[in-house]
């Protein structure tokens, strides 16, 4: 888990909990939040469990006791944080709970209580709301993009930040003023006359993102395949063949995959099942390495994870959470001519399927002649390699074939008119 309690956590047995038709009864009103979007054919999944989320702290108003993010690991600074905001809950009388999210790592009581002031008054604001609001009624909505990028993203080591927007540099400027100290003067008002995507090579990033192969640096490359039970990736050297020996090749590729494979995880934002086929390795320290590589590189994704060892056939097993569909399922849809198979039928296959067909009319219908539309590529096979097969088949039926090329035809489409 990315959140630690005080306790570490005790487990559950399922067996003991009440069940659904015990908890909720017909015609009941709850207040309920998306925990997680719509995917696929499945709906979004709710929860009473509300949380609201600032730069520091997490407000659990349904809930008690104070978590630290797993992501800081000194216990020292753990036990710091924990402390300020059990006083502050304290001090504010609140009988609810909170996380301390990485961010928080380093700060003073202060702004974790500037925090918690406004998650606060932000739930009061939500309980306003819903008790004027009518059963399936919107009550409160997260903070738009530009600014959830702000709260969430921003660390000390960002330099600067770069919005092409005066709408959204206005809204991002009186953001960080109010509620992040210190980031308003990082942010820069872009007006090049470059689209700023261009200039930082995002246009390259989201094309390479939606592309089922990524080439590595080093020549080798890495097969990204996604279905809807899980997402394979399968990394090969391609024309890599090293300057030592095979082993050290393998091992030099698996280990730049490893980064690339990270790095595509987030930009791709895939989740559940995920299997990797590393190149087989034979040495196991070359095993630990790659391990360690994928592990250092996914250590910067928030996205919970778990990370299987090697297996003896280069495989890695692990999952990623998934809140949101895939960025592929968002900016794309199934092609119309293979109806998302990512192929169609050759030219030749096509061809005789529709030889099969004219057979099958002949045998079944009286008429003089067949007009057979088709892709261009479709109709130029049967003019030339297959024109032979074609003279059998007029000389089979009987009957008279004609060939008309349909420009807006894919090319494993075809038609028989009878004539």
């Amino acid at each position: 888990s990315d959140i630690a309690g005080k306790n570490g956590g005790n487990s559950v047995n399922e067996d003991d909990l009440p069940g659904i038709r015990d908890l909720v009864r017909d015609g009941e009103e709850l207040l309920v939040q998306v925990a997680k979007d719509p995917l696929g054919n499945k709906g979004a999944r709710l929860t009473t469990f509300i949380t609201l989320p600032a730069r520091y702290l997490v407000l659990l108003p349904r809930s008690e006791g104070v978590g630290v993010s797993a992501r800081i690991e000194d216990e020292d600074e753990r036990e710091r944080l924990r402390s300020m905001v059990e006083e502050l809950l304290e001090e504010r009388g609140l009988n609810c709970g909170a996380i301390v999210r990485t961010m928080a790592e380093g700060c003073d009581k202060e702004l974790l209580a500037a925090d918690l002031k406004y998650l606060v008054r932000l739930w009061e604001v939500v309980q306003e709301q819903c008790s004027k609001g009518k059963v399936k009624t919107l009550i409160h909505e997260d903070l738009s993009l530009p600014l959830r990028v702000l709260r969430d993203l921003v660390t000390s080591d960002v330099e600067q930040i770069l919005v092409d927007s005066k709408q959204d540099f206005e809204a991002m400027h009186e953001f960080a003023a109010t509620f992040l100290p210190g980031v308003e003067t990082k942010l820069r008002k872009y007006n090049r006359r470059r689209p700023i995507f261009d200039l930082h090579g995002i246009e390259d990033d989201i094309q390479k993102a939606l592309d089922r192969k990524i080439p590595l640096k080093s020549g080798g490359y890495v097969i990204f395949d996604q279905t809807e039970a899980m997402t394979t990736i399968d990394v090969n050297t391609g024309g890599y063949v090293g300057h030592r020996n095979l082993e050290e090749t393998i091992y030099r590729t698996n280990l730049e995959a490893s980064v690339t494979i990270a790095r595509q995880l987030r930009l791709r934002n895939l989740g559940g099942i995920i299997i990797i086929d590393f190149i087989d390795m034979e040495e196991e320290e070359h095993r630990r390495g790659v391990l360690r590589a994928l592990e250092d590189a996914m250590a910067r994704d928030h996205a919970r994870h778990q990370i299987t060892p090697v297996s003896p056939l280069g495989l890695v097993e692990m999952t990623r959470k998934r809140t949101r569909e895939s960025l592929q399922h968002i900016l794309c849809e199934d092609c119309p001519g293979c109806d998302g198979r990512g192929f169609v039928m050759t030219a030749e296959t096509v061809c005789f399927e529709a030889f099969r067909e004219i057979i099958r009319q002949a045998r079944q219908f009286e008429f003089d002649e067949a007009l057979v539309l088709a892709h261009q590529d479709v109709i130029e096979l049967l003019l030339d390699e297959q024109a032979a097969s074609l003279a059998d088949l007029e000389e089979q039926t009987g009957k008279s074939i004609r060939l008309q090329t349909e420009s807006l035809y894919l090319q494993d489409q075809f038609d028989v008119v009878l004539m």
